[in-house]
């Protein structure tokens, strides 16, 4: 397995994890998944769910992501392959 890049590595700023996502993650078996997703992609979905304004928007965002790690194919909509 590749090694990931520690939070600690990142340029951008640090994202704390909400409560919801943490949940959300854990309830749908996707916590493996989201840790095994480098850091950059962590701290990246985190900060995309957190600019959120409007809750129907957190949520939709937060069901991409989720859909995202299920099939450990995309990144941001974007095709991504686990190294």
């Amino acid at each position: 397995m590749a090694k990931t890049t520690k939070l600690e590595n990142l340029q951008r700023d640090i994202q704390p994890m909400p409560e919801a996502v943490a949940k959300a993650l854990q309830d749908n078996g996707l916590q493996a998944a989201y840790e095994e997703r480098p850091a950059y992609q962590r701290n990246d979905y985190l900060s995309w769910i957190n600019r959120a304004v409007r809750p129907a928007t957190k949520d939709k965002r937060l069901n991409q992501m989720l859909e995202e790690l299920a099939a450990g194919d995309k990144y941001m909509g974007m095709k991504w392959k686990k190294r």
